[in-house]
Parts: structure tokens; C-alpha cells; sequence
């Protein structure tokens, strides 16, 4: 084992030993990361910009103290001085290893910018906003009659447009007698209805009649992404969607690496609320200025997330939710002003927080229920909102039932030796040919498959980078269904599997999807570890649905709605070849897209949702998986490709999957009898 410090990069989770004094740029480079350099290391582009990361991160099983890195030196202090550097920020040309470090590469550091797949669904939404626009005429100063414009504004707007007794905040006083008297004494106002916590009251005036509109945003904080639509409140309409990448990234890809930071770092827990208080402000920054609006029309804005990411976005420690009984430290919905969360949004924006089911269960699944209502279905529909911590919500008008399941990162590219984030690049589609048992595949960015003529030229300035999520799923189905890899999850040798692919790499068997080392390009590989990953991300998955199964004490589902970005993006056939997802026909299997977003911009866009989702939550029956002793005998028999003992008639209807077991003594195709040896150490 090297002696040397060991650098670890997120998002991408590669890590090696390096030498004392290796710049981090070099560490990048050999091992593939994706950090940008156009002016070869001299400290000028500022392309390699990298923010390090100190504490105890158990997960990695490394704690980085302060002097990991080299000390700032004169080029970054230059540079620092004539740009400036956001803080915490180091030039990875110029900060070298000095101990075991973690290294963040955020997204614009990143030569291949990563695709966030969390797009606005189409949806039909009942219109009723809670911050409206009213125009009124409003009674001039009368000396006879004193008494104050504020006064006069409130009295006109309840009696043209019968709104109640309204408040202002002091923003609205301070513009409020220039722009009546500019106006003629004819304003437009915009006025917040009220909920359960905030009176009515005015946000804004502007003289005359005001032509514009104003604005909300329905946000979905993601442990891995973070999504953000905005919308008209007028119209309805979304007028622009971006997304970034959740800064929290770089204290742990799960949840739970995150609870185990906050605990083992003081201050962790700060640290990681100031982390995404800070991404969220950049992706404001970003989508306003994609839709060419100024931030101070952001009137209104709904947040769904997870009870982690609810908690850090709050301020609130999640060490509880690190333990049995999870305890939240509230699941009602909260109704905040965004000035609370140091949201740079309009000075009195509203901020609304869709309620938690429970300790695992969070915002993120009541907006997949309010958005997919499924205690309004008539037949049994299982909906997973597939994620680095999956939701599952199995009901329908009877009662439905909700449970989390860890999936961890590994459908997301990460934990993956060629995976990586959805990018230009990536490979999103496999297929195996079941004769030669060679692949072919497409990436993102080109609709051509590498075999056919013009690819080569349409990924030029891209390349073939690694896997993403959706990709990994198909290429394990793929490489199940040609008999490449067996039910138990071991990948066979060349002389097992008639495949020229499969190669020896240690003691197991690793299988070549893409060698593009002549171009300078990555070798891009599966491992048996790889498969491994993938088997306990997918044996989560279905042992979440097979539990809420048992308590429904059915051994079938009606349908099944594949939610969340990443869901959209899945083949029904291969999630269901792997065994994610119950048996069940593909064209009852669907995608909902981006339920949770769709849920956020329903809560927006009409405060009836919000009291309906609120009343909704309560009905909702929630299991625990960590309490259910089931859920590790699901767990075993799901770990299997597609299961072991889950027979799956409607998939053997459709796919014939070879009976193969590459866990012989001796060499062949695994035909005849078998001695058996121990099980490859993965």
C-alpha cells in the first residue's frame, strides 16, 4: 500500500496516491478527472479553479487538516488580486499535495459541463398564485379628510378588489409616496394573499400600470442536484430552467456521509448550510439571467427536498436524522421569508417548504404525490422516485404508503470506474450484440451509434468520456441478457462467454465497452465491482417497492411510474431485466419525468395544493425500511440478476435470460457440471 497522500476528487469520487509537491492539476490529469487548463499550468486562465475540502470525512476514511495543500503562493495571489478568487478557491496548477486531501471540482471547472436533467414537465395547472398584481386608483391627500397614502392604497384595494386588511413591509413605505404621485395616484400593486403564517400583505408598488410580470420559483434540492424552474405567476408559464450541482457534494455523495460530516466536524453542519445557501443564490444568479429578468421580480418561491437536505437547508443540524427513531425536527410545511435563508431573491419573497412524510421521507415525495396523486388512482400504482435516496410511494384510493430506500450514487455515475454525471459524452445507451458479444453504444450530445459513419466527427469536440446513470443501467441488462454476466453478478471470462471483451483483471473479470486510448481518449471499462455497486443500488431500490408490496399484501403492481430526473431517462427493459422494479407489463411501466419539480411548480402556482398536499401527507401510512426485518431478506434475494426467487413471468415472456454461472473451477462456457470454488473477493 503506497505511503503516499491520497487525493480525492468529487463529484466524480476517483481518487489515487500521489507524490509529495504533485500539483493538483497533474492528479487530475493522470487519473481522468474532468478539470479544466487552457493556459498549461502557468496560472493565468483560472480554468483549474478547485475548492478543498478539510475535516473528517469517515466515508473516505481520510481526515484532511489545514496544511494538506501547498500555502497560497504569489500566483494566486496575483491572480487573486487582479480577478479576484471566490473564497475558498485554489488554482489546481498551483496547490500541490501535501497530505491526504479532498478536492472539489465545481461545474465550471469542468471541461464537459454536466447535463441537469431536471426539465419542466408539461402539466395543466389551476391558476392561483398566492402574490398577485391589482391595479387600483387611490383618493388624493385631502387636508379635511387626513390621512396617510398607505391608508388610502389599502382602502382602494379592498374596495375594487374586496382583498382583506392589508400589511407592508417597510420596503413598500419608502417607494410607496413617489411612485403614487408619479402615477397620477394610479399604482400597481403586488399583493402576497397570506397563508397560515404571514398576513396579507403589500410587496411591491410601481407607478401607473405596470406591463411586467412577476415572478416564482419552484426549486427541487436534490442531494446531487439542485433544479430550478421559473415561472410567470400571471401566466403559468415557465420562463427558464437551469440547474447545478449541490456544492454539499464534496462532504459526501449520500445523505448519511453528510450526517457523519456535521457530527465528526465542528461547525460541519454550518458549513454545509452555507454550501448550499451559496449554490442555491448562484443558480438565481444564473437562471435570471437566462431569462434576461431582474432578481428583485422573484417574488414567491416552493422548495422540495429530502429531511437531510431540508434540515442543512434550514440551518438545522440533521444529527437526529443519523439515528433511529429519525426523529425531524418538524414535518409541517413552513412558510419563511427568503431573507431568513439568505436567499438574494426580492427583499420580501415569500419561501414555502412542502411538508416531510417522515425521518427518511421528505419534501421531495409529497411533491411526487400532489404531482402524481396516487390515492387518486383507481388501480395500484407503484411510483419510485429514483435518486441517490429513493422515494417509493405504492397506493391507490384505498391508501398509499411511502417509504426512502438508499440507493447511494451509483445510478448516477458515481462510485462507477468509468461512470460519471450526465455530460456531453457520456454514454446514455448500450447495446450487445447477442452473437459477437460486442457493444455498441450512443452518447450524449450525438443521436448517431458509434458504429455507424459520421460518429467519429459528431463527438469530436466532446469525445467518449465514461458512463452516466442511464447508460450503466442498460449495459449491465445487456451484458446479463447476452450471458456475460451471470444471475449471481459475476462476470465470465472470454472462454465462458464467447465475448472478446471480457478481459482478466485481478481475480475477477472486467468487460471492454471502449478503448479510446489511441485517440488520447479514456479505456472505458465494467468492472465485477462496478456490477456490484450497481447490484446493491438496485436491491435497494426493489426491496423498498417489495416492502411496501408486503404491507399491501399484494405480489403484483397495476403499474409502475418511474419518477425523478434520472427516471425519465431509464428503458423499462433494462431496469426491469436488472430487477430494480417488480415484474410488471412495459407499457404499464412509465416515466413521470421530474415528479417532484412538477410538484413544486403545482405548490407555486396554486395555494389550493398547498393545503390539499398538506392534508394529503397526514393520510399517508409511512414504513420505515430500517426498522422492517424483511427488508435484508428482500435485500439478499433482490441482489440477484433480476432476483432470486422473484419469478418475473412477464419479463420471462418477453426476454429469455441465459442460465449461466461463471463461478466454475475451470474454464468453458459454464456448460455441464461445476466445481464450485470460493467466491472472487471484490
Amino acid at each position: 500500500m503506497s505511503n503516499d497522500p491520497l487525493v480525492i476528487f468529487t463529484p466524480s469520487g476517483k481518487r489515487g496516491n500521489f507524490a509529495v509537491g504533485t500539483p493538483i492539476l497533474t492528479a487530475a490529469r493522470q487519473l481522468g478527472v474532468d478539470l479544466d487548463s487552457v493556459c498549461g499550468g502557468r496560472g493565468i486562465c483560472s480554468k483549474c479553479q478547485i475548492t478543498p475540502s478539510y475535516g473528517e470525512f469517515s466515508k473516505h476514511g481520510v481526515t484532511v487538516h489545514e496544511d494538506a495543500l501547498s500555502p497560497w503562493n504569489s500566483v494566486e495571489e496575483r491572480y487573486d488580486t487582479i480577478r479576484g478568487l471566490p473564497k475558498g478557491r485554489r488554482l489546481g496548477c498551483q496547490a500541490t499535495v501535501q497530505n491526504d486531501i479532498v478536492v472539489d471540482v465545481p461545474p465550471e471547472s469542468q471541461v464537459h459541463k454536466q447535463v441537469v436533467r431536471k426539465r419542466a414537465e408539461a402539466r395543466d395547472i389551476t391558476m392561483n398564485p398566492t402574490t398577485r398584481l391589482y391595479y387600483v386608483e387611490v383618493q388624493e391627500p385631502d387636508m379635511h379628510e387626513p390621512s396617510g397614502d398607505l391608508e388610502r392604497l389599502i382602502q382602494s384595494l379592498r374596495k375594487d378588489w374586496d382583498l382583506p386588511e392589508l400589511e407592508a413591509d417597510l420596503g413598500v413605505l419608502k417607494s410607496l409616496q413617489p411612485a403614487l404621485r408619479k402615477g397620477g395616484w394610479k399604482v400597481t400593486c403586488a399583493v402576497h394573499l397570506g397563508d397560515d403564517t404571514f398576513s396579507p400583505r403589500i410587496m411591491q408598488v410601481w407607478p401607473g400600470y405596470y406591463e411586467g410580470t412577476i415572478y416564482g420559483l419552484a426549486v427541487d434540492l436534490g442531494s446531487t442536484t439542485i433544479a430550478a424552474h421559473l415561472c410567470d405567476l400571471q401566466t403559468g408559464d415557465v420562463v427558464a430552467s437551469s440547474g447545478v450541482m449541490n456544492p454539499q457534494i464534496r462532504f459526501g455523495e449520500d445523505l448519511m456521509s453528510r450526517v457523519s460530516y456535521g457530527m465528526m466536524n465542528p461547525n460541519g453542519a454550518d458549513e454545509m448550510t452555507t454550501a448550499v445557501r451559496e449554490g442555491m443564490n448562484a443558480l438565481f444568479v444564473q437562471i435570471a439571467s437566462e431569462a434576461e429578468i431582474d432578481r428583485n421580480l422573484i417574488v414567491d418561491a416552493v422548495f422540495v427536498c429530502n429531511p437531510v437536505m431540508h434540515h442543512l437547508f434550514l440551518g438545522i443540524d440533521p444529527f437526529e436524522l443519523g439515528q433511529a427513531p429519525f426523529a425531524l425536527a418538524t414535518s409541517e410545511s413552513l412558510s419563511l421569508r427568503a431573507i431568513e435563508l439568505d436567499l438574494n431573491l426580492h427583499p420580501s419573497a415569500r419561501v414555502y417548504l412542502l411538508p416531510c412524510i417522515a425521518g427518511h421521507v421528505g419534501a421531495d415525495a409529497a411533491a411526487v404525490a400532489l404531482s402524481e396523486a396516487p390515492d387518486k388512482s383507481e388501480d395500484l400504482v407503484l411510483i419510485v422516485d429514483v435518486g441517490t435516496n429513493a422515494e417509493i410511494l405504492l397506493g391507490n384510493k384505498e391508501k398509499v404508503l411511502a417509504c426512502s430506500s438508499p440507493t447511494g450514487p451509483a445510478f448516477e455515475g458515481a462510485q462507477i470506474s468509468s461512470g460519471q454525471r450526465a455530460a456531453p459524452g457520456a454514454i446514455e445507451r448500450v447495446e450487445i450484440d447477442p452473437i459477437t458479444k460486442l457493444p455498441r453504444f450512443k452518447v450524449i450530445g450525438c443521436d448517431l451509434w458509434n458504429t455507424e459513419d459520421g460518429f467519429a466527427k459528431e463527438t469530436a469536440r466532446t469525445g467518449v468520456t465514461g458512463i452516466c446513470g442511464s447508460g450503466i443501467i442498460e449495459i449491465v441488462a445487456e451484458m446479463r441478457m447476452a450471458g456475460i454476466v451471470d444471475a449471481p453478478g459475476l462476470i465470465g471470462s472470454a472462454e465462458q462467454t464467447g465475448s472478446p471483451n471480457c478481459f482478466p483483471e485481478g481475480r475477477t473479470n472486467s468487460y471492454l465497452v471502449y478503448d479510446g486510448t489511441a485517440d488520447g481518449g479514456p479505456k472505458i471499462t465494467v468492472t465485477n465491482v462496478d456490477i456490484r455497486q450497481i447490484q446493491m443500488a438496485k436491491a435497494a431500490l426493489y426491496s423498498g417497492a417489495r416492502l411496501l408490496m408486503d404491507k399491501f399484501e399484494v405480489d403484483s403492481v397495476d403499474r409502475v411510474v418511474l419518477a425523478g430526473a434520472f427516471g425519465a431517462h431509464i428503458s423499462p427493459k433494462h431496469a426491469m431485466v436488472l430487477g430494480m422494479i417488480p415484474d410488471a407489463p412495459l407499457d404499464r411501466v412509465t416515466s413521470a419525468g421530474n415528479a417532484a419539480g412538477t410538484g413544486a411548480r403545482i405548490a407555486l402556482l396554486n395555494r389550493d395544493a398547498r393545503t390539499e398536499i398538506e392534508a394529503t401527507v397526514h393520510d399517508i401510512h409511512k414504513i420505515e425500511t430500517a426498522l422492517e426485518p424483511r427488508f435484508q431478506e428482500h435485500f439478499v434475494n433482490a441482489s440477484a440478476i433480476p432476483n432470486a426467487v422473484e419469478p418475473f413471468p412477464i419479463l420471462k415472456s418477453i426476454v429469455t435470460l441465459p442460465d449461466v454461472n461463471h463461478n466454475t473451477g475451470g474454464g468453458g462456457g459454464g456448460e455441464g457440471r461445476r466445481r464450485r470454488r470460493k467466491p472472487s473477493a471484490e
